[in-house]
């Protein structure tokens, strides 16, 4: 009997282990294919690739492209379909590369705006009617996240499960059309983007993919510049690669991983008087993007923000950074708060959420055993969704591809660091790092 017995619980300790190994064992769909978006005829002067992205309080930047040289940079808004109650006058600008000659890009500032509101609005007094939500004033506000986006059916996938969720901004951090140097490949980027860009402000930086320098005749980011300004001015910054916004109670901080970032750089420089500013009474959480991860157990890209990290790390340890969203690594990773290579208290969760659907694929390989301070890593597709609730608590969670299902695969509840006495505790830190000459 015992023998027996000793055989059946055999047997249902190995069914157990095999249906664990089942669950864990995800079988990742396979690449999809570069999209070869359809080419419709449009009038030269009908608005094209139309994207809006935050500019300064209470205003809103419209972005847009005509063949037509002479059509006007203007933008008519309100709050009723067909009833424009404002005009604004915007800029233009226009590039060349090589045998490519883009179309006129139209930027116009329009506001200021009411919070939480639904305005329509057309661009350059014709073509067809969009309309826009402008982000909340105070808590709860949404972000979906994801970078390396690109151009394939898993871009396609992607993008049509962040239009399913309940979000108010956009947050892009770096690789965006992957055109990578073929230009006609940034217009139909922004035709793919256009149904959700233009319907919430998308805020991106810049990645490796948005170079397409030219060594003697093309600088680089000349395409990225003149597509997607973003509100580097308004933030005090002096260039587009890297700035801040602020919205609802939380200030996010864009850097440039393709721009100088040592202590004589002019990036570092202005991020440290851009987070000596933050007022954590008005804007309690801290959230910072940029391309290239500084924490990273994948076997790709490995020790690439190295040089980054050791500049600007201290920065924002001092300034009790919430959170840092990344891309470059085709996988998704989740650290626990970290800083100097080790878990703190009061250090800063980061995320590397590369894995928009670009078409160089997943990077499937780990650096094993999996390090302390990595809490969850995956390769696989998918988005991410930061829901700030309140002053003191915020709900990340990460959505798989599934084939065409978006599965909730990582979830998180986080505790601002202002609640958690960091803020108060650093305060001597802040004084010595951010605050001396």
């Amino acid at each position: 009997m015992m023998e027996l017995e000793r055989k059946l619980i055999a047997a249902a300790a190995f069914l157990l282990l095999s249906a664990t190994v089942a669950a864990a064992d995800y079988v990742r769909p396979p690449p999809r294919k570069t999209l070869h978006l359809a080419s419709h005829p449009k009038a030269s002067s009908q608005p094209q690739q139309v994207h809006i992205s935050l500019a300064g309080d209470k205003h809103m930047r419209v972005t847009w492209v005509t063949d037509d040289k002479s059509s006007p940079s203007i933008v008519e808004y309100g709050t009723l379909p067909g009833r424009y109650s404002s005009v604004a006058q915007g800029e233009s600008t226009s590039y060349s590369y090589i045998f490519y000659s883009s179309g006129k890009i139209h930027h116009t500032v329009i506001g200021p705006l009411e919070h939480s509101m639904v305005y329509f609005y057309r661009c350059g007094g014709q073509g067809p009617e969009f309309q826009l939500k402008t982000p909340p004033a105070q808590f709860p506000v949404t972000f979906a996240v994801a970078g390396d986006l690109g151009q394939t059916g898993w871009t396609k996938t992607t993008l049509d499960h962040i239009d399913q969720c309940n979000y108010d901004v956009h947050l892009l951090p770096g690789d965006l059309s992957y055109a990578d140097y073929m230009q006609h490949r940034w217009d139909t980027f922004g035709e793919l983007v256009q149904p959700l860009a233009s319907a919430r402000p998308w805020m991106v930086t810049e990645g490796n993919h948005e170079q397409e320098n030219i060594p003697f005749l093309k600088d680089g980011f000349e395409s990225y510049n003149a597509r997607w300004k973003m509100p580097f001015g308004e933030s005090g910054s002096s260039s587009n690669l890297y700035y801040s916004f602020e919205v609802a109670g939380v200030h996010v901080t864009m850097l440039g991983s393709y721009t100088d970032y040592d202590e004589q750089s002019d990036q570092y420089r202005w991020l440290k008087d851009d987070l000596s500013k933050v007022d954590r009474k008005r804007t309690p959480w801290l959230v910072v993007l940029f391309h290239v991860p500084w924490y990273n157990s994948n076997k790709a890209h490995q020790g690439e923000g190295d040089d980054m990290m050791a500049a600007m790390e201290p920065l924002l340890y001092a300034a009790s950074v919430d959170l840092v969203l990344s891309g470059h690594v085709h996988a998704y990773e989740r650290s626990k708060r970290i800083n100097n290579g080790r878990f703190d208290p009061c250090g800063t969760v980061h995320i590397t959420i590369g894995d928009g659907g670009n078409k160089e694929g997943l990077a499937h390989w780990y650096i094993n055993p999996q390090p302390e301070w990595s809490v969850f890593r995956e390769a696989s597709f998918g988005h991410g969704e930061l829901k700030i609730v309140n002053s003191t608590h915020a709900f990340w969670s990460w959505h798989r591809n599934d084939d065409d299902e978006p599965v909730r695969s990582d979830q998180v509840w986080i505790t601002s660091l202002v609640s958690s006495g960091c803020v108060a505790e650093k305060r001597h830190i802040q004084r010595g790092i951010l605050v001396a000459p």
